[in-house]
């Protein structure tokens, strides 16, 4: 988990310096983020597809190796294009440990710890999204653009040695499940969340003809996904797992989450630099209190998690979230700094607690053989909202800035831009909290930590195959127990 999140966040600071080194414009430079953020979101679900019916530790392996190696290819590219594809094959790699390092978590931790386990890998979420501009401009300043890339190499090593001596041996799937892969409806949500994720971040923040299509075949592969899946004698993700009211609303929630989080990426830097007139340095070092939150937070919200029960602590992240935006909303200029970040925290904090707990509640009472492709849906959800809050929000900020160009904008009008997307920032968190509210009274009364009513019995058969759902309130059989 550190190590996918230390590889996203450490890119971003050696643009500036790939542009001089490459003689290339932005546009043309853009793609070393774009290719890795598109191979992830394209392949997040199919890759925990892959897991469940091959072997989850044997794809994490495979996974890990993909992108150490393409770190290698990363730092000794000669070539611009040569690194954007080494990027894509890193997010390939992502892909797999995204969708699967969240799914050993019901194998290798006793489920009244489930909460804790998963309030620590949103730790190492943070520290690795805190450490990487601050280590990629050290890095860059000291050893070059290429020691970025070759920066993960070691924590790739350290990762594969774990994960082969450590985690759960996989269990020998049968010949028939070998067979079900649905490559035909992986290949086409692929196709369909590329578009979409082009439509989102090409157009940064505008619409054009290109957005504008983009969307339109994004539309149609979800329209063709859904019709696909339905006649599919194994689909990608079962229909049994959607038909869960308490899964379709921690996929919602954490989607508007993510969105409302982006937000925070998008005005911030223009906030503190251009409306309250700070330097460089010491924006940088605000920017970095939301990430040291969450890393503080994160062990003691999935305590929290374990002890109230998933769906109170979903509650209540929310609520936390709802009051930092509302404040950021409101706080008048003159409160300087301590007034933009004092409600971020807030909002950090809760957002912590929130993914936490709605981590904790979603992955419950999957059944072990489906825990990587519902990791893998609970990821997309994440990356869709970010690459979402990433054009929609900065849209809304541009708007309620009076201005096509924020970076030449008036303090007063960014500080007017900034209220505005916290308004709706706020408005979307309201919108979650209304979504978990319904998604809990669906799924029935609470059973205790992580638990819900209102999932099948073991005796019913799942018609989508693949083996007997769990009971409610037992959690899956771990190895060895």
């Amino acid at each position: 988990m550190l190590l996918s999140a230390l590889g996203t966040s450490i890119a971003p600071a050696a643009l500036p310096t790939l542009a001089d080194a490459f003689s290339a414009p932005f546009r043309s430079v853009q793609w070393v983020l774009l290719a890795h953020l598109l191979a992830v979101t394209a392949l997040v679900v199919g890759a925990g597809r892959l897991g469940d019916l091959f072997g989850r530790r044997r794809l994490l392996l495979t996974g890990l190796s993909l992108y150490t190696v393409a770190s290698v290819v990363c730092a000794a590219a000669p070539t611009l294009w040569l690194l954007i594809g080494a990027r894509a094959a890193q997010g390939v790699g992502a892909a797999f440990m995204m969708a699967l390092t969240m799914a050993f978590v019901g194998e290798a931790v006793p489920k009244e710890r489930t909460g804790r386990a998963m309030g620590l890998l949103g730790t190492m979420s943070a520290v690795g999204t805190a450490l990487g501009p601050s280590m990629g401009g050290a890095l860059i300043a000291g050893f070059g653009w290429r020691a970025v890339f070759a920066a993960p190499v070691p924590l790739g090593v350290a990762a594969l040695l774990l994960v082969g001596r450590h985690l759960p041996a996989d269990r020998q799937a049968a010949g028939a499940d070998r067979a079900r892969f649905d490559g035909s409806g992986t290949l086409l949500l692929a196709l369909t969340l590329a578009a979409y994720a082009l439509a989102m971040t090409l157009g940064h923040g505008g619409f054009g003809p290109l957005d504008a299509a983009l969307l339109t075949t994004a539309a149609l592969g979800a329209g063709l996904f859904v019709r696909a899946q339905a006649r599919a004698a194994s689909p990608l993700v079962p229909r049994a797992v959607l038909r869960t009211p308490g899964l379709r609303a921690g996929l919602a929630t954490s989607a508007l989450v993510s969105t409302v989080m982006m937000t925070t990426l998008v005005v911030g830097p223009f906030q503190l630099s251009r409306a309250l007139g700070l330097d460089a340095a010491p924006t940088g070092l605000l920017l970095s209190v939301g990430p040291l939150v969450a890393a503080v937070t994160g062990v003691p919200a999935g305590q929290l998690a374990d002890r109230l029960g998933a769906p109170r602590t979903t509650v209540l992240g929310l609520a936390a979230m709802a009051a930092g935006a509302l404040a950021l909303s409101v706080a008048p200029a003159r409160l300087g700094a301590i007034g933009y970040v004092a409600p971020l925290a807030v909002l950090t904090a809760g957002y912590a607690v929130f993914q936490t707990a709605n981590n904790t509640a979603v992955m419950a009472d999957v059944p072990p053989d489906r825990r990587g492709v519902v990791s893998g849906t609970l990821g997309l959800a994440r990356n869709l909202g970010l690459v979402t809050g990433a054009s929609v929000m900065g849209a809304v900020f541009a708007l309620g800035a009076a201005t096509s160009d924020v970076a030449t904008a008036s303090p007063a009008a960014v500080a007017a831009g900034t209220r505005t997307t916290f308004a709706v920032a706020a408005a979307l968190v309201l919108l979650a909290l209304a979504v978990a509210a319904r998604g809990r009274a669906g799924s029935g009364p609470s059973d205790g930590p992580g638990t819900v009513r209102g999932t099948p019995p073991t005796s019913r058969r799942d018609p989508a195959g693949g083996g007997r759902a769990g009971r409610p309130g037992t959690g899956a059989k771990r190895h060895g127990s």
